[in-house]
C-alpha cells in the first residue's frame, strides 16, 4: 500500500479547504508578474536606461524558471509539496525584502537580482501549485480547476499594475525609488503571512506513490517507462516554451501596437486598452473553467490553439480597427492554453508527476527569449509584422494539442466530452467482473458535484 492519498480519497471539507489555499498562491505570483511591466518603464525614468536594458528584469525572471524549476521539482519529490512552498515562499520574501536595499543605493543591478530571486520562489510555487491543483480531485477535471485557479492570477496581474501605475508611481513618485521599496516591503509581507499560514495548516500530502498506484490498479502503467520516455511531458514542455514565448512577446508589444493604427490611439488610451485586452484574457479563463467541464481537453486546446494562430495573423496583416478586434481575440483565446498544456502534460505521469511538473514549468523560460525577437523585428520594420514570432510558437502549441487529440483518437477512437480515464477503466473492469450498476451511479453523483 502506497503512503500518503490522492485527490480523489479527501473529504468535501479537505478538497475545498487545500483547493482554497493553493489557490491563493496563484494570487501572489499574479501580482508579482503584473509589476514587472510597470517597474520597466519606471526603471526607464529613473535610471536613464534604455527598453533593451530595462527588460533585464524579464530576462531574470523568466531565465530563473528555466534555472530553478527542475531543482525544485527534485526537492518536492524527496520533501512533498507543503515543504516545497515553504520554500518558494520563502525565496519569493527574500528577493522582495532586497529591493529595499536596492532601491537606497540606487543599484539596478540589485533591482535585476532581487527579480532573478523572486523568479526562483515563484517557479517553485509554480511547480507545487500547479501540480497539486491538478491532481487535487478526479483527472477529469484537472484542466478546469486549474484554469480556475490560474484565473486568480489573471485579475492579480490585471490589477497589480493598475494599483501600481496609479497611486505609487504617480506625480512625485514617477521619479523617486521611496514607493518601489514600499510596495515590495508589502509584498515580502504577504509571502510571509502566507508562509505562516502554510505552516499551521494541515495541507494533505498527495505522493507519487499513491497516484501510480491509482493508476496501476485499473492497469495503466506507462510510468514505469523512465522519464526521457515520457514524451507526452517532454513535448509539452516544448509547447509550453513556445506559448509562454509567444503570449510575453504579445503582451510586451501591445501598447506600440495599439499607437501604429492610425485610428487615433494614443499612448495613455493604449495602455487602457491592454488593460482591457487582459480583462478579457483573465474572462476568458473562467469561460474555459465552464467549457472543459464538457469539452475533451486537448480537442479544446487543439481549437483555441488554431484561433490563436488565425488572430496572431489578424495582428499582423490586417491593420486598423480590424488588428486591434484581433488583438483583443488574441488575448481571449490564449487564455486557457498554459493551463491546459500543463494537465495535458502532466496527466497519468505517476512516479514521474513532479519531475514532470518541473519541466513543463521550466517551458515559463520561454519568455525569455522570445520578446527580443520579436522586439527585432518590430524595431526593423513595424511592431505588426513582429507578430510573426508569436505566430511560430502558437503553431508549435497547436501541433502539440492535435498531436494528443489524434493520439487520444488512434488509441480509444475520437473523444468530444471529457472523461475521467481512471473511473473509466475502473468501470470497464467492474463491469467485467459484475459489478453493481449502484456503484456505477454513484461514481456519476461524486463527478457531477465536482463539477459544480
Amino acid at each position: 500500500m502506497a503512503s500518503g492519498v490522492t485527490g480523489t480519497e479527501l473529504s468535501r471539507k479537505q478538497w475545498t479547504f487545500a483547493f482554497s489555499l493553493v489557490t491563493s498562491l496563484f494570487f501572489t505570483w499574479g501580482f508579482a508578474y503584473g509589476l514587472l511591466d510597470v517597474l520597466n518603464a519606471h526603471f526607464q525614468a529613473i535610471f536613464k536606461i534604455g527598453k533593451t536594458q530595462s527588460t533585464l528584469l524579464q530576462l531574470a525572471y523568466f531565465g530563473a524558471y528555466l534555472v530553478y524549476a527542475p531543482i525544485a521539482s527534485v526537492f518536492m519529490e524527496r520533501y512533498g509539496y507543503k515543504k516545497g512552498i515553504h520554500m518558494g515562499l520563502t525565496l519569493y520574501s527574500l528577493g522582495a525584502i532586497f529591493f529595499w536595499p536596492s532601491a537606497v543605493y540606487r543599484a539596478y543591478g540589485g533591482f535585476v537580482g532581487c527579480t532573478f530571486v523572486i523568479g526562483c520562489g515563484l517557479s517553485c510555487l509554480e511547480v507545487a501549485a500547479n501540480s497539486y491543483i491538478s491532481v487535487l480531485g478526479s483527472p477529469k477535471y484537472a484542466a478546469a480547476r486549474l484554469n480556475f485557479s490560474q484565473g486568480f492570477q489573471g485579475v492579480a496581474s490585471f490589477a497589480g499594475p493598475m494599483i501600481a501605475s496609479r497611486w505609487f508611481f504617480q506625480g512625485k513618485n514617477a521619479t523617486s525609488l521611496d514607493t518601489v521599496q514600499w510596495v515590495y516591503l508589502a509584498v515580502a509581507g504577504l509571502g510571509l503571512v502566507l508562509n505562516i499560514l502554510f505552516y499551521f495548516c494541515k495541507l494533505p500530502e498527495i505522493t507519487q506513490d499513491a497516484l501510480a498506484e491509482e493508476m496501476h490498479e485499473v492497469g495503466l502503467t506507462n510510468d514505469k517507462e523512465p522519464f526521457y520516455k515520457q514524451y507526452r511531458c517532454i513535448f509539452g514542455f516544448v509547447a509550453q516554451t513556445a506559448y509562454v514565448g509567444a503570449q510575453v512577446a504579445v503582451a510586451s508589444l501591445a501598447v506600440n501596437f495599439l499607437t501604429e493604427q492610425g485610428v487615433g490611439i494614443d499612448k495613455p488610451l493604449a495602455s487602457q486598452l491592454f488593460s482591457y485586452c487582459q480583462i478579457t484574457f483573465t474572462v476568458g479563463r473562467f469561460v474555459g473553467v465552464v467549457l472543459l467541464n464538457y469539452v475533451d481537453p486537448a480537442l479544446l486546446l487543439s481549437i483555441f490553439a488554431t484561433a490563436c494562430c488565425a488572430f496572431s495573423l489578424g495582428v499582423s496583416y490586417a491593420g486598423g480597427r480590424a488588428g486591434v478586434g484581433c488583438l483583443f481575440a488574441l488575448f481571449f483565446f490564449e487564455s486557457i492554453c498554459y493551463p491546459v498544456i500543463f494537465t495535458l502534460g502532466t496527466k497519468n505521469l505517476g512516479r514521474h508527476t513532479k519531475r514532470g511538473s518541473g519541466l513543463i514549468v521550466m517551458g515559463v523560460g520561454g519568455g525569455a527569449w522570445f520578446p527580443p525577437a520579436a522586439g527585432s523585428i518590430a524595431d526593423r520594420d513595424k511592431t505588426a509584422h513582429s507578430y510573426i514570432v508569436p505566430f511560430a510558437g502558437y503553431v508549435a502549441m497547436a501541433i502539440y494539442a492535435m498531436g494528443i487529440a489524434a493520439d487520444q483518437a488512434r488509441k480509444s477512437g475520437f473523444r468530444f466530452r471529457t472523461i475521467d480515464e481512471i473511473a473509466h477503466k475502473r468501470a470497464q473492469i467492474e463491469k467485467e467482473r459484475g459489478g453493481s450498476d449502484s456503484d456505477l451511479d454513484k461514481k456519476g453523483s461524486e463527478d457531477f458535484v465536482e463539477a459544480v
